[in-house]
């Protein structure tokens, strides 16, 4: 530690010394404990908004079956990469942020927008774990811990109390524990996990219109006029109302790094979904030569989990000067939502 370095280590120190308050005055302490709370709330401020890392889908099965590969069954890597998202969002440095009113976190929005969309995913793979991957037919009866999974997911999310969203989204998470658990228990021959190829397409089906509907509106930052398809190819086709033939689509200025991180949060999501769902299908993926195309999903998936270098969500227009993020954003959420197609026309004809 050099001379100066500790000379002016000496001088922040006697700023918050009393003597140093007395003589300075009571405007001047008051102005100091000020800043400090800003700096403070500042540096805090930026660890929270930090987004997580990725997880090893297969270990975090594996972690919760006591380390023993041997136990590890088909449906454990999805059901125990939805808990893990799940327990992500509220363990995070900072904890759940969406549902907090106190400083800083109420001057934050791009990490309670990230946790808004993997919040989207998770309760979409929840809905088909309960309705389709745990049941053989329609008419089959649907877990129980899942049903009561499902709607605490859908709990809303940002209950700040009565009760608080944390409450109810770690209830889903011990109502998915216990389903998780009973999935490798021999003697609970009720509790299954169908890795059948409709299962995984219709999970699919949700998956193409929540990245269709991101990759609209990444797109409309920059606010263009698009032609009316909403009826394209139905000529008997109707809507409530009628609307013109031009639409003028743009996101609110204040609006786009909100998409942007609700992207990013949704992909980040979906990284560890599918590389859970190559787990579990694989015999299905295989035998319809999908494994590739489903890598390629979460290729594509991965390159928009990049890091941001920018301290600020640029919003260039076309081709000029500055870049645009949510432009880029959208090319990589369409080619992963043109994949995701490919990949359900390909367990359907395959």
């Amino acid at each position: 530690m050099s001379a100066r370095f500790r000379a002016s280590l000496k001088r922040l120190i006697n700023l918050y010394h009393p003597k140093t308050w007395k003589a300075k005055g009571i405007n001047w302490t008051i102005g100091l404990m000020v800043a400090t709370l800003i700096v403070a709330l500042t540096v805090l401020a930026m660890f929270w908004s930090r987004e997580p890392r990725m997880f090893d889908v297969q270990q975090a099965a594996i972690s919760r079956l006591g380390g023993d590969d041997k136990k590890l069954v088909t449906g454990h890597a999805t059901t125990g990469a939805l808990i893990k998202v799940m327990e992500t969002l509220l363990d995070k440095p900072g904890g759940y942020l969406s549902n907090d009113i106190t400083p800083p976190t109420v001057f934050l929005d791009n990490i309670p927008n990230w946790e808004f969309g993997a919040l989207v995913q998770a309760r979409d793979l929840a809905k088909a774990l309960r309705n389709d991957m745990s049941r053989s037919q329609s008419q089959s009866l649907e877990d129980a811990d899942l049903a009561e999974a499902e709607p605490h997911f859908n709990f809303d999310n940002d209950s700040w109390l009565f009760p608080p969203t944390e409450s109810k989204y770690r209830a889903g998470i011990v109502s998915l524990e216990k389903y998780f658990l009973r999935l490798s228990d021999p003697g609970r021959t009720n509790t299954q996990f169908f890795a059948r190829a409709d299962n995984l397409r219709d999970w699919l089906a949700t998956i193409e219109k929540r990245l269709g509907s991101l990759s609209q509106r990444l797109s409309a930052s920059v606010g263009r006029e698009r032609v009316n398809t909403n009826l394209a190819g139905e000529p008997a086709g109707q809507q409530s109302t009628p609307e013109p033939s031009y639409l003028e689509v743009k996101t609110p200025w204040l609006e786009i790094d909100n998409v942007f991180f609700e992207a990013r949060g949704s992909t980040w999501a979906l990284v560890h979904f599918l590389k859970a769902a190559e787990i579990d299908f694989e015999q299905v993926l295989r035998k319809k030569n999908a494994v590739v195309s489903l890598r390629q999903v979460v290729r594509e998936l991965e390159a928009a989990q990049e890091n941001i270098w920018s301290p600020i969500i640029l919003n260039g227009r076309g081709f000029g000067f500055v870049t645009n993020h949510s432009l880029i954003m959208a090319n990589y959420v369409s080619r992963a939502n043109a994949a995701v197609i490919d990949l359900r026309n390909l367990l359907k004809e395959g």
